[in-house]
């Protein structure tokens, strides 16, 4: 007992370790340094009382608090390499953007900008018009609106169009997202009744019209973005759902999850409908995401029928839902990226990486591997493979996309590869497969290519 009261009288008081380490404390708020501290010390005193501890009581403090310090005043979001070869991956952001776009984006915006200020006037302005006519004349809707994302925008369609009323919806169409985002409990949440007609695998457009009622506040059709029904199936036309709407003078509200604003398939990709081509088969609203296939920022689109989107900028809800300036400011450079409906900017990183081909991650695969010591080859059995990857966050979700990973076949257990490449400099996150680790290069750009052959010695010397 009396050699455990010596070492507890050896640590350093909290004083002490303040004064010693002041310098360093200040890259985040002081009290979270101080309560780090005294965590400390804590389980200092109970390693002492447990035996776990006898000497060098001081220089073991020390040390315990600088490591707790410097995870401090460290970042807790930090650049990542995503090798998992999904580009829409929702853990690492969604849509990657680039470092061109970003820096426009903080020109406009550093330190002030015209968010809410018409500059021709003088006078208060909207932040919408900033984005208002390039969404125009990409989807070719009469209207525009946006908020801060997709979820977003289906609610405050609903609520703005439909509350204390009832809303049609196909049950193949109620669909579940990421984190636990159903169609369903927004719909309820949004204020309306849901009205479900047809059945998982078929609905017809007499199932819309015998639910059709003086207290039908709108029909909802939600595009199965993150699956597909396949086999025995009957969809109606959207064309057709937006003439009966028209004809009874309900608002058609459209949730297009993900939305493409270019045809994929002149780009050698998978087809998904355009924006602009569900727009022109019917009269109404509709929505989409800005960090998925668009390439953008966190967001939801609203566009259509100027009278509803109009209805919905009304609401109060909006001002709670609104974008900030960062958002609209990226929004602005993504859109103004859309030259033509075939021709993109390159600048659009993500879907940029979506068409770069098996044959040009292949000669940078084989590249990387080349430069590392025939030694590390040899001894990780290091390979390139053929793989299929998704696009992410629920996008074309039956579509593969052929691609090319660096895949170490031994040396080391996967799952401790897997922890040492996360906790290198630069985290880079791969994927097991088959009891081997894979760093797949779809989602890799080529200013990170340095970085990952760097990581590649350093970890595996």
């Amino acid at each position: 007992m009396t050699l455990k009261n010596d070492l507890l009288r050896k640590i350093p008081s909290v004083d002490e370790i303040i004064d010693y380490f002041q310098e360093s404390m200040i890259k985040a708020p002081y009290l979270l340094y101080i309560n780090a501290i005294r965590h400390t010390l804590e389980i200092i005193r109970s390693d002492i009382q447990n035996g776990n501890i006898k000497k060098n009581i001081k220089k073991h403090t020390m040390q315990m608090v600088e490591k707790s310090l410097n995870e401090i005043s460290t970042s807790n979001m930090k650049n990542v390499i995503n090798g998992t070869g999904i580009i829409l991956h929702t853990g690492l952001g969604r849509a990657p953007i680039s470092e061109r776009i970003m820096k426009n984006a903080m020109d406009k915006f550093f330190p002030y900008t015209n968010i809410e200020l018409d500059l021709k006037s003088g006078k208060r302005g909207e932040r919408n018009h900033h984005v208002i006519e390039l969404i125009k004349s990409i989807t070719g809707s009469e209207s525009a609106i946006v908020v801060n994302n997709n979820a977003a925008a289906v609610f405050i369609m609903l609520n703005s169009l439909a509350e204390g009323k009832e809303v049609i919806i196909s049950r193949g169409e109620q669909v579940e997202i990421g984190g636990s985002f159903r169609i369903p409990d927004v719909i309820i949440k949004s204020g309306c009744k849901m009205i479900e007609v047809g059945t998982t695998n078929k609905t017809h457009l007499k199932d819309y019209q015998d639910a059709i009622n003086d207290n039908t506040g709108a029909i909802m059709v939600a595009h199965t973005s993150n699956y597909k029904v396949i086999g025995f199936t009957h969809t109606v036309e959207l064309s057709e759902i937006g003439k009966l709407a028209q004809k009874k003078k309900i608002p058609l509200l459209v949730d297009l999850g993900c939305g493409a604003i270019t045809d994929f398939q002149k780009f050698n990709l998978p087809h998904e409908p355009t924006v602009k081509s569900y727009v022109q088969s019917a009269k109404g609203v509709y929505s989409f995401s800005g960090d998925k296939l668009l390439g953008g920022p966190q967001a939801g689109i609203i566009c259509g029928d100027n009278i509803l989107i109009r209805k919905i900028h009304q609401n109060p809800l909006y001002r709670a839902l609104r974008c900030d300036k960062l958002t609209f400011s990226i929004l602005e450079e993504i859109l103004r990226l859309q030259l033509t409906p075939d021709r993109i900017h390159k600048d659009n990183l993500t879907l940029e990486l979506f068409r770069r081909g098996r044959n040009k991650l292949k000669n940078i695969s084989e590249s990387i591997i080349n430069k590392l010591s025939p030694k590390i080859i040899k001894k990780y059995s290091i390979v390139s493979k053929q793989t299929e990857v998704e696009a992410g966050s629920g996008s074309l979700p039956l579509e593969k996309l052929p691609s090319i990973a660096i895949v170490i076949q031994s040396g080391m257990k996967p799952t401790e590869l897997s922890k040492n490449f996360r906790m290198a400099s630069t985290p880079i996150l791969g994927y097991i497969h088959g009891k081997q680790f894979y760093i797949d290069l779809k989602a890799i750009t080529s200013r990170q290519e340095k970085i990952l052959l760097k990581a590649l010695q350093d970890i595996l010397t």
